[in-house]
């Protein structure tokens, strides 16, 4: 039986399939059905009402979008944070403009190990005779 702590509460608990202890669990499916309550009554409710309405942490409603047990199909004002610059998203976890920063960053950093590679292989084969080298002679 493998022991830890509750990330959460800090308890000792017997490791289970969710990580965290059962008090702990409990109290996370008392939030969400505060939450699923409220949004059920004020479906034009932003994050920010939810959690002043419900005292539900931003972060753990954010959690239940992303697990899609709350859903903002049906609740159209329903926006959660970007993980990178906090601007209000609706799907997947960057806003358009950081996932496009990152594809640019990433697209900069692989040319740029592409260029240092081709130049470390050119200075390695600058002044050896290779055997392709003596065959294109022939």
């Amino acid at each position: 039986m493998n022991l830890g702590n509750c990330p959460r509460c800090g308890k000792l608990f017997a490791n289970n399939f969710r990580d965290i202890c059962p008090s702990c669990i409990k109290d996370i499916e008392k939030e969400y059905e505060k939450c699923l309550e409220y949004l059920r009554q004020e479906k034009l409710a932003t994050i920010q009402e939810v959690h002043e309405a419900t005292g539900v942490s931003v972060k753990q409603i954010t959690k239940f979008i992303k697990e899609g047990r709350i859903t903002v199909a049906n609740n159209p004002n329903m926006m959660y944070p970007c993980e990178v610059c906090g601007v209000l998203i609706r799907e997947n976890n960057m806003c358009d403009s950081c996932r496009t920063r990152l594809t640019r960053d990433l697209t900069a950093a692989v040319r740029e190990e592409g260029g240092a590679r081709q130049a470390h292989d050119d200075r390695n084969h600058s002044g050896a005779y290779s055997a392709v080298d003596k065959f294109r002679n022939q």
